[in-house]
């Protein structure tokens, strides 16, 4: 298996410098990863500097607690998409989620899906260490019924990123025809593997350069 081609290559941090962006490109292209993931500022900078590749740009979106309203997270993907991002990793409302609002967690998901159709995938961050396993499965559910492309384990700006049993029931919730990205913690070869054999079919992680190197 290439393994490169399931590395969203990833540089979140808020103080990240133009110049490390530039850096994150090159390093995209020189081993074949499948994006990048940025900051929205960072987008049209990134598109740019790819647009001969084939490696993706992806953003975030209501990045990183999802608590911003759909209008907000429906403009950020909108605004993201028109700079050249190919791919949006939007965060779901964690608190209808855990109120057992499904029809406004579903509606917001399905709202970033109706702006990006046609233009970018969309991947689901279900944040799953705030989650009971329960919440794992029905956020799961709900993102691959307002036609979500991905869900995502993680933000990695919470209390821990991803696990191989967070990806494991993932990818139970949503089959075989869903993608499951596994992100936060990724920092080897074995951690990689073992997502995948889990059920992992994308991986972000901001140590691929060491692991790949």
């Amino acid at each position: 298996m290439n393994y490169a081609k399931l590395i969203d290559h990833t540089l979140l941090s808020p103080v990240a410098s133009e110049k490390e962006i530039i850096n994150l490109c090159q390093e995209a292209k020189q081993f074949g990863f499948a994006s990048v993931c940025v900051n929205p500022v960072w987008v049209s900078l990134s598109a740019e500097l790819l647009r001969e590749s084939d490696v993706n740009v992806c953003t975030v979106i209501g990045f990183p607690l999802g608590a911003n309203t759909t209008d907000t997270k429906v403009f950020e993907t909108i605004n993201a998409i028109e700079n050249g991002a190919t791919e949006i990793d939007t965060v779901i409302n964690i608190g209808a989620l855990k109120d057992k609002n499904d029809e406004l967690v579903e509606k917001d998901i399905r709202s970033v899906v109706d702006a990006s159709r046609g233009k970018a995938l969309v991947k689901v961050i279900i944040e799953a260490c705030l989650l009971t396993n329960e919440e794992k499965v029905r956020a799961c559910e709900l993102s691959v019924k307002a036609g979500a492309d991905y869900v995502k384990t993680s933000t990695g700006f919470s209390l821990y990123g991803a696990t191989v049993e967070d990806v494991a029931i993932m990818r139970r919730a949503v089959g075989s025809n869903v993608g499951v990205k596994a992100s936060g913690g990724v920092k080897n070869m074995d951690d990689i593997k073992s997502m995948v054999d889990a059920g992992a079919s994308r991986i972000g992680t901001s140590s691929a350069v060491k692991i790949f190197g």
